[in-house]
């Protein structure tokens, strides 16, 4: 076998719409969504990788704009690597699709079906296989197991390694220890797992390398290292420019400013943040609109929400002769019948309640 440096990378969903962004914000992530292939190009250079294996959603649809397209054809064209891609559900191969319908550099190699094909390179053979529809109910690795025949044996493929049933390639860990592969590089799930094995192949899934939403948190990347005699020494590379984080803030015994400085990160002026108030307040809660307006600035992005409890002492007014008295004693009795949900909603009545008793806005 031949020791070989890879990068592994997969799910980078050029183009999303990036939803709950500004018009400009969303612009903004969409053009450094393109600027990643340059910076991944470069990183390809410096850092002498061999083989790129991209495996699958490059794009995150078929509505993809040309000129994302050609950014990452002339990237690819700048590695000094060979590359190879597998569609996968997003960006599946069609005769209309871009991995078609465009001219592709001569280091790059797109799979075009759903058999399993074989390239070879010196010491080394490289497999993969291609959604040619939005879905792949049949697994495209069942049945495959590489030969013996002295080479390294390499295969990238988007598929879902759930375990539940699944229309994206169902992949089962038995059919990755019969495969007598050295390394399978999987795309489709968004976060990095660690490097895992089932027999004697070394598998992972690379995550995406920058997050769209807030159900893709913190540090994001690739994979990249070395596969060599049946031994894979492959590393995480953070390689984000911003990163989503749910923060959350207690506002026990402290004002809601006070407690969201205490867990204002570093980088807030380039990441995209949820901040959850919790903890006891008074009847009014937290005034999310001022806090807004007042934090705004310090975030790239910026989304509250108010989690927060009553303090208990509010049910003492209960015992009051009086129509806030006669309130919160009907509601006292429904809080103490109902479930954790039906509290947090009891509690917000209270809120609301009590605010429209004393006149006040909320």
């Amino acid at each position: 076998m031949t020791s070989i440096k890879i990068l592994h990378a997969a799910d980078f969903h050029l183009d999303s719409a990036f939803a709950g962004l500004t018009g400009e914000q969303a612009k903004l992530r969409r053009r450094e969504s393109r600027q990643l292939l340059e910076r991944l190009s470069n990183y390809v250079n410096q850092n002498d990788v061999q083989i790129v294996l991209l495996a699958g959603d490059l794009f995150d649809g078929a509505t993809t704009y040309r000129e994302t397209v050609e950014v990452m054809i002339d990237a690819l064209a700048e590695m000094s690597a060979r590359v190879f891609i597998a569609p996968g559900n997003h960006d599946f191969y069609t005769a209309r699709s871009p991995y078609a319908t465009l001219r592709w550099p001569e280091n790059v190699h797109i799979f075009r079906s759903r058999e399993i094909e074989r390239v070879e390179l010196p010491g080394c053979a490289v497999y993969g296989a291609a959604f040619t529809g939005a879905s792949q109910e049949v697994s495209l690795l069942e049945g495959f197991s590489a030969p013996d025949d002295g080479l390294t044996h390499l295969m990238v493929l988007h598929g879902d390694l759930t375990g539940a049933e699944t229309r994206y390639d169902p992949v089962t860990r038995e059919q990755i220890a019969a495969s007598n592969l050295d390394y399978l590089a999987l795309g489709h799930t968004h976060r990095f797992g660690g490097v895992e094995r089932a027999g004697r192949t070394a598998f992972a899934y690379s995550g995406c390398p920058e997050g769209r939403g807030f159900d893709e948190l913190d540090e994001k990347g690739f994979l990249c290292g070395m596969v060599d005699s049946g031994e894979v020494d492959i590393k995480f590379i953070p390689f984000a420019r911003r990163h989503y984080r749910v923060l959350r803030a207690d506002v026990t015994e402290r004002k809601p400013e006070d407690a969201l400085r205490a867990i204002l990160p570093e980088t807030a002026a380039s990441d995209l943040c949820r901040v959850i108030f919790e903890g006891e307040t008074d009847e009014r809660g937290v005034d999310l609109k001022s806090i807004q307006e007042r934090f705004a600035s310090d975030f790239f992005h910026l989304e509250l929400r108010d989690e927060t409890r009553i303090r208990q002492d509010i049910w003492t007014h209960a015992q009051e002769d009086s129509l806030r008295g006669l309130f919160l004693r009907d509601l006292r009795g429904q809080y103490d019948a109902a479930d954790e949900a039906g509290r947090r909603t009891i509690e917000r009545a209270v809120r609301f309640g009590l605010a429209a008793l004393d006149r006040r806005d909320l």
